[in-house]
Formats: structure tokens, sequence, C-alpha cells
């Protein structure tokens, strides 16, 4: 009990830290932007426009690491995922995987609460265009890093798309000799065992708005995925 206490308080402290960051002026200028001129069907809303924190359980088995807020959606409510398509995909299937308490999420306050899993991203700022910069998500990885040593009990990590998926092998680079990368190439539903102790590697398309309604990205393709990081926790505990 006082280990996950301990972890809950240094796991707050870090997230008050990502939201006063202003380490990326260019995102800076962008997300207070969007927050200002809103999009016409959110014009009621008071728009985040920071970084937006990490969430879930400080004991999770499971981290997921996504790419970045979406300008309407996280960084208009606050929480990773929530308030756009991708979010509705993700939360959905997660709950059906028995990683979440609800089915969706609409605002940091709807009562969402994680199971054993662990919600974080590459980049804390929504990018223009979705694209970030590669020194901004260099800015970004000592977030990633002290997550990583806090999360102490994480035995999976699963990458949506493939800058979460390689910014997650640059952090864990920094301190463990991995096999080249042309041996853990990014596809849907690559899982790798990584050296040192480390937590499963397991990959997924990003569900992004464009590959979900292209097919690319299907329910049943994330739920054999979730099924799969379900199978070897189960097994691994």
């Amino acid at each position: 009990m006082a280990e996950s206490s301990s972890s809950n308080l240094r796991l707050e402290k870090l997230q008050r830290q990502v939201v006063r960051c202003t380490r990326c002026p260019r995102l800076v200028e962008y997300r207070e932007k969007v927050a200002r001129e809103k999009r016409r069907m959110f014009r009621d809303w008071d728009y985040w426009g920071k970084p937006v924190p990490s969430f879930g359980d400080p004991n999770a088995e499971l981290l997921i690491v996504g790419l970045a807020p979406a300008a309407h959606g996280a960084n208009r409510t606050g929480r990773m995922f929530t308030g756009d398509r991708s979010g509705d995909f993700l939360f959905r299937a997660l709950y059906e995987a028995g990683f979440a308490s609800q089915p969706d999420s609409h605002d940091r306050e709807d009562g969402l609460q994680l199971r054993r899993c662990y919600i974080t991203a590459a980049l804390r700022c929504a990018p223009p265009a979705n694209k970030p910069l590669p020194q901004e998500l260099r800015n970004c990885q000592p977030y990633l890093e002290s997550e990583l040593e806090i999360l102490g009990r994480v035995r999976a990590v699963l990458a949506l798309g493939r800058i979460g998926f390689d910014r997650y092998l640059a952090v864990v680079a920094e301190h463990t000799d991995l096999p080249p990368r042309s041996k853990m190439p990014f596809g849907h539903g690559a899982s790798y065992e990584l050296p040192g102790g480390l937590p499963q590697l397991f990959a997924s398309y990003h569900p992004s708005q464009q590959n979900t309604q292209t097919g690319k990205l299907t329910r049943a393709m994330m739920h054999r995925v979730l099924a799969g990081i379900d199978k070897y926790l189960q097994a691994s505990r």
C-alpha cells in the first residue's frame, strides 16, 4: 500500500511538471491559439490549452504510448485520448478488454477509471497537422523516461503507431542494448521480448480516424491485440 501511495504521489508531481511545460515555443503558440479560436461545435467549451498529463492506474501492468493530444480532443478536454474519434475507439476497446471502467470518455471529470493500465504519449502538446518535429519529441522524452521509472509494475507496453513505437524504443535504448531495429520492425500485432527484464513490447496501428474509417484498423484487430496482451499478463504473473 505504501509503495502504491508513493508511486501515485510521484506521478502526480510529474504530471504537474508536464502541465507547466513550455519547452517547445511552436507547440505553446499552436495549442494556445487553438484554445482561443476553438471549433464552432465546441465554442461553449473552456479549452484546456496546456500540455496534457498522462493518467491511469499507478499499479498498471500495461502502459499505452500514443502519439500526441488532438487539437480539439485532449487539447480541449485535458485528458489523453478524450473527446475525439480516436479516443472513442480506444476506450471502447479497453472497456471490452477489461482495462477501463466505462466504454467512453468525454471530459476529465466523467468518472472513467483505467484498470491495470496507464496511458501516456510521445508528445504532450497538440502539434500542428499532427506532425511533431524531432526536437519536440526529444524535448518531451524525459517525461516518458520518468513515467517508466515510476511505473515499476508495468510488464507490457502497447505502442499505438510508429512514432509511439520508435519513441519508446529510443527511451529504453538509452539504458539497454537493444537488438538492431531491423529485427524489430513496426507492424500491427507485432510483439517483441526485450532484453534486461524490460516489459514485452506490443504494437498496433494508431486508432486515428483515418485508420479506423478506412478499415486499416478494425475493432476486431484491436481486440486481438488487447486479448493477446491480457493473456501475456496473466501468464507472466
